[in-house]
């Protein structure tokens, strides 16, 4: 096939549809982006949490963030994917304004009622619940909206998309909060007129894209019964609570580094500019690392990948700086996109026949788990090295160490278990 050929195929194989929903989660991703590299540090040093509050904090709404999706899938298929978007644009329009409102005054009696500390995690909770149904319904539609022999090629414009968020949220926090010297509220108040702007443009050019003739829509109670299909799989449920170990140390940039960094290292630390090296490597070396590893067997591929990750941490350890921050950021960049790609992988082929949508749902259950307990372990590290001990880095050789040991599970996890036999899928899937 010529190249004029390939673009043709490309500009008839994607539907409007497509492109608007992926037009979309740039700004979502933006806007959470933006929010999570700041939010650490408004919690710390304006609201004056501790450090061990704000983990746990940001450890439980991470963890509805993440597991949202399992549930909310459901939701968007049996109301469509339109109004889905709409309703989650609504709630991370109205959740980043009041986060950016709580030192105004007119929530000051609100402040004196309830307490800061129930406050800020109602309010979290309420933005929470948005990139939970975003997900599902962008992923959704990548797939309805896509022809078959251009679908694979849809997911990937899907995930480089997502990343291109990812860099430009913690640049655009920086911006506001620091260049333009409008302070961290605003930052919230960006957030929320970017996803308020997509809720427009959903309402505006988004069309539901329709079904194919043998999709079913599973009822709300089907989704809880699924729950406990997955669960007894015990080899399955092995895998995600192994990978979970990557995400507890891999949330540690979003939730205890800019403590650390401005608490121990440079008070004035620009972490959230910072912050958008990891998606930029992600970017650069995301098709040249998944092609030197095509060859090497999925399991250990990801073992590979948490093990380059968890030793990322020792330059914090060794040498707290932000070049030494800057190092660390590209080296766990490098071990998430060894192991991203193969992890998807290889829990298709985990999944009984019929049942590779269910399994897929369940992917980012580890990614809310290694949430949780990276908050509430994160705040207790910072508290226990930098307060109790006097030695904050530290800290840092723990979360090493959480890394090599799940890299060393995931290896034995592999010689435990025989490989699963390959499935052939239809191109795309």
């Amino acid at each position: 096939m010529s190249f004029a050929q390939r673009i043709a195929e490309i500009r008839s194989g994607f539907a409007p549809a497509f492109w608007v929903a992926n037009f979309t989660e740039i700004f979502e991703r933006v806007a959470y982006y933006g929010m999570s590299a700041v939010l650490a540090i408004y919690l710390s040093e304006q609201l004056h949490f501790s450090s061990q509050l704000t983990g746990s904090i940001l450890g439980l709404t991470g963890f509805v963030v993440y597991s949202s999706p399992i549930l909310a899938g459901t939701l968007a298929d049996r109301f469509g994917f339109r109004r889905s978007l709409m309703f989650a644009y609504l709630l991370l329009t109205l959740g980043y304004f009041l986060l950016g409102s709580i030192e105004a005054s007119w929530m000051e009696p609100l402040r004196r009622a309830i307490g800061d500390k129930w406050l800020v995690l109602a309010i979290l909770l309420i933005p929470a619940f948005g990139p939970g149904m975003v997900k599902p319904c962008v992923a959704g539609t990548t797939a309805r909206a896509s022809a078959e022999n251009v679908r694979s090629l849809g997911y990937s414009i899907y995930y480089t998309l997502v990343n291109i968020g990812g860099a430009i949220g913690p640049s655009m926090a920086w911006l506001v909060r620091k260049q333009l010297g409008l302070g961290i509220a605003n930052v919230f108040r960006v957030s929320s007129a970017c996803a308020f702007l997509m809720f427009w443009v959903t309402l505006l050019f988004y069309r539901e894209p329709g079904r194919s003739g043998g999709e079913r829509v599973e009822s709300l109670f089907g989704a809880l019964k699924n729950m406990f299909v997955v669960l007894a799989n015990l080899r399955f449920v092995a895998f995600l609570l192994i990978s979970s170990g990557f995400y507890i140390m891999f949330w540690q940039i979003w939730i205890t580094m800019p403590i650390f960094m401005r608490t121990y290292v440079d008070a004035n630390a620009d972490t959230d500019r910072i912050l958008s090296i990891e998606a930029i490597t992600v970017i650069c070396f995301q098709i040249a690392v998944t092609y030197l590893t095509r060859n090497m067997a999925a399991v250990r591929a990801i073992a590979l990948g948490f093990l380059i990750s968890g030793l990322s941490w020792i330059f914090l350890a060794v040498h707290p700086s932000m070049h030494a921050l800057a190092a660390l950021l590209v080296v766990l960049a490098l071990g998430e996109v060894t192991q991203a790609s193969r992890y998807y992988e290889y829990i298709s082929r985990l999944a009984p026949d019929g049942q590779q949508g269910l399994y897929m749902g369940y992917a980012f259950l580890p990614i809310a788990i290694g949430y949780f307990v990276a908050g509430q372990l994160g705040g207790y590290l910072v508290t226990e090295f930098g307060e109790v001990l006097h030695h904050p880095a530290e800290m840092w050789w723990v979360v090493a160490a959480i890394g090599v040991a799940t890299a060393a599970l995931m290896w034995l996890y592999d010689k435990i278990f025989k490989p699963p036999r390959p499935r052939v899928f239809p191109n795309g899937c």
